[in-house]
C-alpha cells in the first residue's frame, strides 16, 4: 500500500471511531446485542482465512468506489446528527468495503465479501423495526406457554402478556422471555455455521432458518417451566435468584446445542460427499 493509502485508513479508523462507541453503548445495554463486541473479532478471523489466496489476486485500484466512500460519510453524518447507532454501524461497513474496494479492486472484495457482510450483525437494527416484533413475540410466547400448561392441568389464563395463575399472582413475560436475544444472537452463529460447514445455498438457507423455531421452542420450555414453578412456589422465587438468570443461559446454550444438531442432522441424512473449499 502506499503512504497515501495508509493515511486514508488511519483517517478513516480516527473518523468512524464515534460510530464504534455509539454501537458499543448498544451492545452494553441490551443484552441481544451483546455479541457486538465479538461480531469484528470473528470477521477478522474469517478474513485471516484467505492469507492464503489473497496474495494471488490480482489489485487493481478502483477509483470509482470513492463514490460508495462519499455515500458512506454522508450516512454517518446523517446518523450522528440523529444519534443513530445503526446508521452509523451501517456507514462503517460501507466505508470499510468501498475503501477495500478503492485500494484492492473487485477481485479482493469478492475474496473478502463473507467477512465483510459478517460485520453487518454488530449493527443494532433500528429500534422501530425491532420494538413490533418483540411485542408479538411476547404475546405468541405467553399465547402457547399458558395453552401448553392448560393441557398439563393447570388452569392459567393470558391477559396481553401477563399469566394469571389460579393463585391469583400474575406472571410477565418480559422480553427476555419473547425469544428475541435467542433469536438476534443465534443467527450470526447460524450464518458462521452455514458458511463454514455447508456447500449449497439451500443448505445453509435451512441452518439459518432453523434459528426461529429454534429459539422459540427453546423460549417456550422457559417459560413453561417457569410458571410451573411459580404456581408450586411462587412468583417471586421462580423470577429472582441466580436459578432465574441461569435459565435464560441455559436456554441459550441449548439453542446453540441445538443448531448443531441440525446441521449435525443434514449431514446424517445427506451427507456431503465433496469437502466445502473455504472461500
Amino acid at each position: 500500500m502506499r503512504t497515501s493509502d495508509w493515511i486514508l485508513v488511519a483517517l478513516l479508523v480516527a473518523v468512524f471511531v464515534p460510530a464504534l462507541l455509539s454501537m458499543a453503548a448498544v451492545w452494553s445495554s441490551l443484552d441481544y446485542y451483546s455479541h457486538g463486541y465479538l461480531v469484528p473479532l470473528v470477521a477478522l478471523w474469517a478474513a485471516t482465512g484467505q492469507r492464503a489466496v489473497l496474495p494471488t489476486l490480482a489489485v487493481k485500484r478502483e477509483p470509482r468506489a470513492f463514490a460508495g466512500l462519499v455515500a458512506a460519510l454522508a450516512l454517518y453524518l446523517l446518523g450522528l446528527s440523529g444519534s443513530d447507532a445503526s446508521l452509523q454501524g451501517l456507514a462503517l461497513v460501507l466505508a470499510v468495503a468501498s475503501t477495500l474496494y478503492a485500494l484492492r479492486g473487485a477481485a479482493w472484495l469478492r475474496a473478502l465479501a463473507f467477512p465483510l457482510g459478517f460485520l453487518l450483525f454488530m449493527v443494532p437494527i433500528p429500534p422501530a423495526w425491532l420494538t413490533p416484533l418483540i411485542v408479538k413475540l411476547q404475546l405468541f410466547v405467553s399465547g402457547v406457554g399458558v395453552a401448553l400448561v392448560q393441557a398439563m392441568g393447570l388452569p392459567a389464563l393470558r391477559q396481553g402478556n401477563v399469566i394469571q395463575l389460579p393463585g391469583g399472582e400474575s406472571l410477565f413475560v418480559a422480553e427476555a422471555c419473547s425469544g428475541i436475544t435467542s433469536i438476534v444472537t443465534l443467527v450470526p452463529l447460524a450464518f458462521f455455521l452455514a458458511y463454514f460447514t455447508e456447500r449449497t445455498l439451500g443448505r445453509r438457507a435451512i441452518l439459518v432458518a432453523a434459528v426461529i423455531p429454534l429459539a422459540m421452542a427453546g423460549n417456550l420450555i422457559r417459560v413453561v417451566g417457569t410458571v410451573l414453578a411459580s404456581d408450586r412456589f411462587g412468583v417471586q422465587a421462580a423470577t429472582s435468584g441466580p436459578v432465574h438468570e441461569w435459565a435464560g443461559v441455559l436456554t441459550y446454550v441449548l439453542g446453540c446445542l441445538a443448531l448443531l444438531g441440525v446441521g449435525a442432522l443434514m449431514q446424517w441424512v445427506s451427507p456431503q460427499r465433496i469437502p466445502m473449499p473455504v472461500q
